[in-house]
């Protein structure tokens, strides 16, 4: 299972990466391992802003809806719009085309509460 260094995790699998002023945000590959083919998302809070941990939109699979959450505080600016036409980037690049959402974190966001690769490994073995 592949856990880059460069993203922060959340207890709920999603990761954070900040490049410059914007974060991607997106499901870990264990997120998508153990919910399987990913038919659609739906991100329907583009333009606001929401608190970390705040339900930013769905992922669905074949058989389920689970629900987003916002690593950090944050206002959503862009959705990934090619997982329109195909949301199995999800569980085929999870870090890289297969991202959900672009946010500007809040100036008091805080990365420190999250999981960097080592305590996200250690959470997902328990």
């Amino acid at each position: 299972m592949n856990c880059p260094t460069n993203v922060k995790y959340t207890k709920e699998h999603e990761w954070i990466r900040l490049e410059g002023d914007v974060a991607y945000v997106g499901i870990t590959d264990y997120a998508q391992q153990q919910l399987g083919d990913i038919v659609f998302v739906d991100i329907p809070t583009v333009g606001e802003t929401l608190a970390a941990g705040e339900t930013f939109g769905t992922i669905e699979v074949v058989k389920t809806i689970s629900d987003l959450f916002l690593p950090v505080s944050g206002e959503v600016l862009e959705q990934n719009e090619t997982l329109a036409d195909q949301p199995e980037l999800v569980n085929q690049d999870p870090y890289g085309e297969g991202w959900l959402i672009k946010i500007k974190p809040a100036a008091d966001a805080d990365f420190d509460c999250l999981l960097d690769a080592e305590a996200y490994k250690a959470l997902i073995n328990e």
